[in-house]
């Protein structure tokens, strides 16, 4: 008689977790243990937002709108949604209306944003200086701050250009400035992924792995 196979178990959630913990970190992780971790983060996210943070040119929107399609949640940019309210744009209301009146409006139309989750919310870089902005996504989402080098920044930011906060003689000066202020803040997100040059699925495969052993830490 021929032996039997032996009987396997479905694969829990946090299967990738366990695996993920047993690869090498500088291997790319295999497409089908990919697919897992998705499946995790599906299973434990409920209605929270996954809030990426940081500064300009860390690559939350470009990032965030592919982790939106890999993760087959809706994306949504705070910055466009505030241009879309105010029906000009960011430039323009700092130029005619000052930063202040801008950061009101801006923890405003995140408050409102949360309440629509899941999804994956790209937020401005100074949203997060809010302290109410920052207890609103504890309590309705997971920030994801996006960390990257000044070099990386720089060489990001001048790509595109009408940041207001970088209309000056000395914009490195000034994104080295707002590197000191904010660094210490959004180390208080719940996950950091280090955003180096790099393609943008290898980013949105770390966020991935990172944000479904966090749900399966967190909740377990």
């Amino acid at each position: 008689m021929p032996a039997m196979r032996a009987m396997h178990k479905p694969r829990s959630p946090g299967f990738c977790i366990a695996r993920m913990r047993r690869l090498n970190k500088a291997k790319p992780m295999p497409e089908a243990n990919l697919k897992d971790c998705v499946r995790t983060i599906h299973a434990r996210l409920g209605a929270r937002s996954v809030v990426l943070i940081g500064l300009m040119g860390a690559g939350k929107t470009t990032v965030g709108r592919r982790l939106a399609q890999r993760l087959n949640l809706p994306f949504v940019d705070a910055d466009h949604e505030i241009e879309r309210a105010a029906g000009k744009s960011i430039a323009e209301i700092f130029a005619e209306d000052g930063e202040e009146f801008f950061r009101n409006g801006e923890e405003r139309v995140i408050a409102r944003l949360l309440n629509d989750g899941p999804q994956v919310l790209a937020t401005g870089g100074g949203a997060w200086m809010r302290a109410a902005t920052r207890e609103r996504v504890r309590e309705k989402g997971i920030s994801v701050w996006l960390k990257a080098d000044i070099d990386v920044l720089m060489e990001r930011v001048s790509r595109r250009p009408g940041r207001p906060l970088l209309e000056q003689d000395d914009p490195r000066a000034v994104m080295e400035k707002l590197i000191a202020e904010r660094y210490p803040l959004y180390a208080e997100a719940d996950i950091t992924v280090e955003s180096h040059d790099a393609p943008h699925h290898v980013m949105v495969a770390r966020i991935i792995r990172k944000l479904a052993a966090w749900l399966q830490e967190r909740d377990d």
